[in-house]
């Protein structure tokens, strides 16, 4: 609620209060409590005439005066009489028609145009608006730490659609477009899975395919083959010097990207790299600045339509959800949200950035953390601030950036799936709150690729709790809910943007149940060359194909397969050479296929005779040197890695002469460091002849996209589908 705020007696003015109507005196004290008013024609002229004057004046008076939220129509019909006839008791003792005035343009009544006050500087050592952070690790008393809405900045803007015909925009013709006869049908044939499969364009090293309703065309905001450029998408004007900038610097893939997501399509992102990270994150970025803004401008706009409006006037704008956050985005670090936040600040530049540093202090570390001998894509993920448990809210208007404000306050929420996911539980069934994801219209996953080393069931929760009915209104004036959202339409209005390095089946899983949006999808991927070709040795690299008669038993076929064909005849070779059975490198995926590795190791009869060690996500710093020494001293002749040990640690083992994959890994990148460098660092140390390295490799028909990544794409059906099941490259 509004603070009372004292009158300026000396000139006449008195100010309306949320909790006692109006009052005022000539020493400026608060006698506004009774909520009476003099019924003198002079004074209310004296209130109408220096209320307005002063509203702008004054930002933490504004905000309470043109919401962002809805302006509810009980009051409305009054307005026009107001302005006409001042001596009108009911005008007068209507105190809620009086703070509407100040919606009316001033330029309306005659009066010069009012200048708006710079926006001060705030001193965000202020502990009323910056509380100190906690060291304690509670997340909540960081980044959820309450923060009142009211008394902010929230000047309205001038433009609603920047000169663009009605219409002729994408955020109106997706969001705005209600006629029956138009998205029924495509919502039918949504929820029968009648999908159109076509070729959506390709590239020398990337190639796209396009889904869409049955029977309904494609969006393309290119309109012919013409040119791509920054009018084709209509855009804020405030965001187009920074979006020319962008798009100036863009290849065909980019434009293709840029394509589909400004239209509103869901987008599928395989090919996510070192060099176009910056370019996806800044697209992600600017499409989302745009469509808090073109949100926010239509609200404002309503307001002053509504504002307007007389009795007799049956005037409807539905231009909101339940709830006000409307994008959502799904970061792996904080140092990731860093840079997206960064990203957002240097396209919209805007004038004030509250609580911003007390975002660097909580979020960005200066400090170089990883080694120099790391990879490059090991240090753009785990560079700066690694943690996975944050959340963020971002809060928007015409000149203000707000940091760490409330969810349901919010414009956009940066979190963690991990981070989100402890919010949406809370502690207990009681505590459970997602009423504020009911009305997100876009969802940003990036790096899927490093979010899936985490735990990927947080990202599934995450996405099976958005644009649910809302347990609670939240204030909510459902006179000004989009009729979708009152139908629970609104997951097909969404648009959902995976971004990563390469797909996978899980993506493929949400690309399938959860991207149903009725402007259609794409997907994005690369055309492999193969990581196999890149390891730069002449080593001979097997591969071996195992079959299975169904799903569920493919895990125990692998296993038998290599117990059976693979890890006896390792024993058996090795008691005629004990030289050749030391240093056998065995890489196994998934956690649950190493526990059972080692389990049977440590108890087989058949492998008694047989020392190993072994290095997971969950073996300590302390644990991992002492096995990976005793590896490289011949104490230990078999050594497991497994695939997420790898992704956080990259450890460089040494003593390595042969590499046994139980299965492909899902990063292309892997196969080719413990392919490559392991056996080449052991070759140049003399510990092993080139012609006895090598490496075999285990897959079955389930690892399609891995085999593609590793053989290359115009190899990899050939060895699903060739009679043989052993494939031999040097």
């Amino acid at each position: 609620m509004a603070p009372f705020r004292r009158g300026k007696g000396a000139a006449g003015r008195v100010y309306a209060t949320t909790r006692g109507g109006f009052g005022g005196s000539k020493d400026g004290g608060r006698q506004g409590h009774q909520g009476a008013i003099k019924k003198s024609t002079t004074t209310w002229n004296k209130f109408q005439t220096s209320r307005l004057d002063d509203t702008v004046n004054d930002p933490e008076e504004e905000s309470d005066v043109v919401s962002e939220e809805a302006v509810p129509k009980a009051g409305l019909e009054d307005l026009s009489s107001q302005e006409e006839s001042s001596e009108s008791d009911a005008d007068v003792e209507n105190s809620y028609n009086v703070l509407l005035q100040t919606l009316i343009p001033t330029s309306s009544r005659g009066e010069p145009k009012r200048k708006r006050r710079k926006l001060e500087h705030v001193d965000e050592s202020d502990p009323a608006r910056s509380p100190p952070i906690s060291d304690s690790g509670n997340l909540d008393a960081v980044e959820e730490e309450g923060m009142e809405s009211h008394g902010e900045s929230d000047d309205e803007d001038q433009s609603d659609t920047d000169g663009f015909p009605e219409g002729s925009d994408f955020f109106t013709r997706h969001f705005d477009n209600t006629k029956q006869a138009d998205i029924s049908p495509r919502i039918q044939a949504l929820d029968d899975k009648q999908w159109m499969t076509e070729n959506g364009g390709t590239g020398s090293h990337w190639r796209s395919t396009l889904r869409r309703p049955v029977g309904f065309p494609m969006i393309n905001p290119n309109g012919e083959k013409g040119a791509l450029g920054v009018k084709n998408f209509k855009l804020k004007s405030k965001l187009e010097k920074a979006a020319e900038q962008l798009f100036s610097k863009t290849d065909g893939l980019m434009k293709q990207l840029a394509s589909s997501i400004f239209s509103y399509q869901d987008v599928l992102f395989a090919a996510r790299s070192l060099d176009n990270a910056d370019a996806v994150r800044s697209l992600a970025a600017l499409h989302a600045l745009n469509h808090v803004h073109r949100t926010r401008d239509k609200v404002l706009k309503n307001n002053v339509k509504l504002a307007r409006s007389t009795s007799d006037e049956d005037l409807e704008a539905r231009d909101q959800g339940f709830t006000r956050p409307k994008v959502l985005m799904l970061l792996p670090t904080r140092q990731s949200c860093v840079k997206m936040v960064n990203t957002m600040t240097t396209l919209c530049a805007p004038e004030q950035q509250e609580n911003k540093k007390r975002f660097q202090d909580s979020y960005a570390n200066t400090k170089e953390t990883v080694a120099v001998d790391k990879p490059e894509d090991f240090k753009e993920l785990f560079g700066g601030n690694d943690d996975d448990m944050f959340r963020l809210g971002l809060k928007f208007t015409r000149k203000t950036m707000k940091f760490f404000s409330q969810f349901y306050s919010s414009d956009m929420i940066l979190a963690s799936p991990l981070g989100l996911r402890t919010a949406l539980e809370g502690e207990g069934k009681k505590k459970q709150d997602y009423d504020f994801l009911s009305s997100i219209e876009i969802v940003v996953i990036d790096q899927g690729e490093a979010l899936a080393m985490q735990n990927w069931d947080h990202v599934e929760y995450i996405l099976e709790h958005l644009n649910l009915q809302p347990k609670e209104a939240h204030g909510c004036d459902f006179s000004r809910v989009r009729n979708w959202y009152l139908d629970g339409h609104a997951k097909h209005y969404r648009q959902t943007l995976l971004v990563s390095a390469f797909n996978f089946p899980s993506l493929n899983k949400i690309y399938t149940q959860h991207m149903l949006n009725l402007a259609g999808k794409i997907k994005i991927s690369k055309v492999y060359e193969g990581a196999m070709i890149n390891t730069g040795l002449s080593v001979q690299q097997t591969f071996s194909r195992f079959e299975f008669s169904e799903p569920a038993l493919e895990p125990d076929e692998r296993f038998s397969y290599f117990t059976t064909g693979m890890l006896s005849s390792l024993i058996k070779s090795s008691s005629s050479n004990q030289s050749r059975q030391q240093g056998v490198l065995v890489f196994i995926p998934l956690y649950a296929d190493f526990v059972r590795i080692r389990n049977y190791l440590a108890s087989s009869s058949s492998t008694q005779h047989v020392s190993f060690g072994s290095v997971s996500e969950y073996t300590s710093a302390r644990e991992a040197a002492r096995a990976r020494s005793h590896f490289l001293t011949g104490r230990h002749s078999i050594l497991l890695y497994t695939e997420r040990a790898h992704h956080f640690r990259r450890y460089r083992l040494n003593g390595v002469r042969k590499v046994i994959l139980y299965g492909l890994p899902e990063n292309p990148v892997f196969y080719q460091e413990i392919v490559s460098e392991y056996l080449d660092s052991s070759i140049a140390e003399g510990r092993i002849e080139p012609g006895l390295a090598g490496a075999r490799c285990l897959f079955s028909k389930l690892d399609l996209l891995k085999l593609e990544r590793i053989v290359g794409t115009q190899r990899y059906r050939t060895l699903l589908s060739d009679k043989g099941d052993t494939f031999n490259f040097t």
